[in-house]
């Protein structure tokens, strides 16, 4: 908010700070990196308002990743496959990230293969809502597999 007998211009720091007494307003620094510096004569209340209000707006749009998790073992029965399948299928079309991964217990590591196979099954039937992000991978005792969801039409 500039006054009404002043232009916009370059202004010695104590002019500009005399401008802004003079109209009961303050001198607000906007751009500090800039040279010279750049500064307005606003309330400081307002601008500390206005940059609440445009932060708060970038928050909200900022998206947040939700991640679920369904758990195999490396011999999962057919009928808890596409129970856990249902599952995945509801989380997907809801839009969070899906992490499918086969624990294997004690000795059942021998069993990586069909651990492997389970997860590309899941992918394999799960295409349609969304696509792998990472292939299986065997971490420690697990093998982990992430599925995101497609973007809606």
């Amino acid at each position: 908010m500039v006054g009404d007998n002043v232009e916009i211009g370059v202004y010695p720091i104590k002019e500009a700070l005399e401008i802004a007494d003079n109209q009961g307003l303050d001198l607000v620094e906007i751009s500090p990196n800039a040279a010279p510096p750049v500064c307005k004569v606003m309330e400081y209340k307002k601008f500390l308002f206005e940059q609440k209000k445009r932060e708060k707006i970038l928050k909200s749009k900022a998206t947040k990743v939700i991640i679920k998790e369904i758990r195999f073992g490396p011999q999962t029965d057919d009928h808890d496959y596409e129970f856990k399948k249902k599952h995945a299928i509801k989380f997907l079309s809801e839009g969070a990230k899906l992490k499918a991964y086969v624990f294997f217990k004690g000795r059942s590591i021998i069993y990586k293969d069909q651990g492997q196979i389970l997860l590309l099954r899941l992918a394999q039937e799960l295409e349609e809502y969304g696509k792998v992000e990472q292939m299986p991978k065997l971490e420690g005792k697990r093998m982990i597999m992430f599925i995101a969801p497609k973007k809606k039409k």
